[in-house]
């Protein structure tokens, strides 16, 4: 059994992920990022951007063709590290803290 690890410094403390209810994608997504989320310590928000009770509305509009999206933080500090799929590698640099967030980074 491994144990989490404290969140690397330079590293995120949060992870989250925009999803939708009926997204396979977004299910994908999810279950990909589960063992990173837990080996590295971090906590992952899951936000259905079709929610309108939570006012998700303005997340919607802004990012719901690249659902889903997984952010480093807040989507609104613009802190996007994939979409669509899981980009493992990107995620687990900004977990260790070897990654630079940086809102002009190369996402795919």
């Amino acid at each position: 059994m491994t144990l989490p690890r404290d969140p690397a410094p330079g590293g995120p403390a949060r992870l989250t992920l925009l999803v939708r209810a009926y997204c396979h994608l977004c299910d994908e997504m999810a279950d990909a990022l589960r063992p990173l989320a837990q080996a590295y310590g971090v906590t992952v928000d899951l936000i259905d951007v079709d929610d309108a009770g939570y006012g998700n509305g303005p997340l919607e509009a802004a990012w719901g063709d690249r659902v889903p999206v997984l952010f480093a933080g807040a989507p609104d500090a613009a802190t996007e590290l994939c979409h669509y799929r899981l980009d493992r590698r990107r995620v687990e640099l900004v977990l260790s803290g070897a990654g630079k967030l940086a809102r002009d980074a190369e996402i795919r």
